[in-house]
């Protein structure tokens, strides 16, 4: 497995790089901002996401520089969530757990769906990633599709994929994956 994080890392060594060389400080490049949060609040598939986002105070985060790749869970994802727990977690009081819980939804650095499946054949139909909490949460492939496992073992398809920003991609999950911790 240590092999496998190694190789991970070394891919998004070269496509973090890529992206910087493609992206220059030349004024030309300088384009409208698309980010992970404006892609996020064009669609209303994910308008329990930017609440949470909005929630957890993370919206100025995502609208970095990056790149992120965010599994980004739609409403239907989060509705699988207790209502009374959805709400709760979207109290000030419990910004700290939220923030825990969406920023394990999302990677350092742009990972196309090229680029996972890359990392899968490499890892042999599975591939362990660090999220932005420092949480692994696991790639794999199982029945054709791909899917993530997150710490406690539960697991959510990956749905959609590219959904392109200026900052990084977007994967749509139909499960919210939730940390250890």
């Amino acid at each position: 497995m240590k092999k496998l994080t190694i190789i991970f890392t070394i891919i998004l060594s070269v496509v973090f790089l890529e992206d910087v060389t493609a992206q220059g400080d030349h004024p030309s490049n300088k384009t409208e901002s698309n980010t992970i949060v404006d892609v996020a609040v064009s669609n209303k598939d994910f308008s329990t996401l930017v609440s949470a986002l909005k929630a957890a105070d993370l919206v100025s985060a995502l609208q970095g520089a990056g790149p992120f790749t965010v599994f980004a869970p739609t409403n239907d994802a989060f509705a699988k969530i207790d209502a009374k727990t959805l709400s709760s977690l979207l109290e000030e009081k419990n910004q700290k757990v939220l923030s825990n819980i969406l920023t394990y939804h999302v990677i350092s650095g742009k990972l196309a769906a090229s680029d996972v499946v890359a990392a899968l054949d490499k890892g042999n139909g599975s591939v362990e990633l660090t999220a932005l909490n420092g949480e692994a949460i696991t790639v794999m492939q199982k029945d054709g599709k791909i899917w993530l496992k997150d710490s406690n073992g539960n697991y959510s398809e990956i749905t959609a994929t590219d959904v392109m920003a200026s900052n990084g991609v977007i994967h749509v999950i139909n499960t919210v994956v939730m940390p250890k911790k």
